[in-house]
C-alpha cells in the first residue's frame, strides 16, 4: 500500500509561481513513477507530467514543459512540482499518483487546488 499526500497549492495571481509537493509513504514502496495530474471545474482530469522514481526520466503535458518542473528528493521520498508563469487555464486540483510495474496509476492523493487568478 502506498500512501501520497499533496500540499503546497494555494492562490496565485497570473504569471507567479507554485510549488506542489507530493509525499510518498508506504512499507516496501515498489514504485516505478509519479504523475501529476489536475482537474479543472467542468474538465475531466488530464495529464500533467511524471518522474520516474529514480528521478532520471521526466515527462511532460506539451502546454506546461517549458513551465513546469518535476523533481524528486530521494531523502524525503517527495516528489515536487515547481510550476512557474502560471496561467489562468493552470487552475484545478493537482493529484499526484503513483504508478507500480503494472502500469496503471494505482494509488492517488486527495488532491490540492491550484487558482491562477487573471
Amino acid at each position: 500500500q502506498v500512501q501520497l499526500v499533496e500540499s503546497g497549492g494555494g492562490l496565485v495571481q497570473a504569471g507567479g509561481s507554485l510549488r506542489l509537493s507530493c509525499a510518498v509513504s508506504g512499507r516496501n514502496l515498489k514504485v516505478y513513477q509519479i504523475g501529476w495530474f489536475r482537474q479543472a471545474p467542468g474538465k475531466e482530469r488530464e495529464f500533467v507530467g511524471r518522474i520516474t522514481w529514480s528521478g532520471d526520466t521526466t515527462r511532460y503535458l506539451d502546454s506546461v514543459k517549458d513551465r513546469f518542473t518535476i523533481s524528486r528528493d530521494n531523502a524525503k521520498n517527495t516528489v515536487a512540482l515547481q510550476m512557474n508563469r502560471l496561467k489562468s487555464e493552470d487552475t484545478g486540483v493537482y493529484y499526484c499518483a503513483a504508478r507500480d510495474l503494472s502500469g496503471s496509476y494505482k494509488y492517488w492523493g486527495q488532491g490540492t487546488q491550484v487558482t491562477v487568478s487573471s
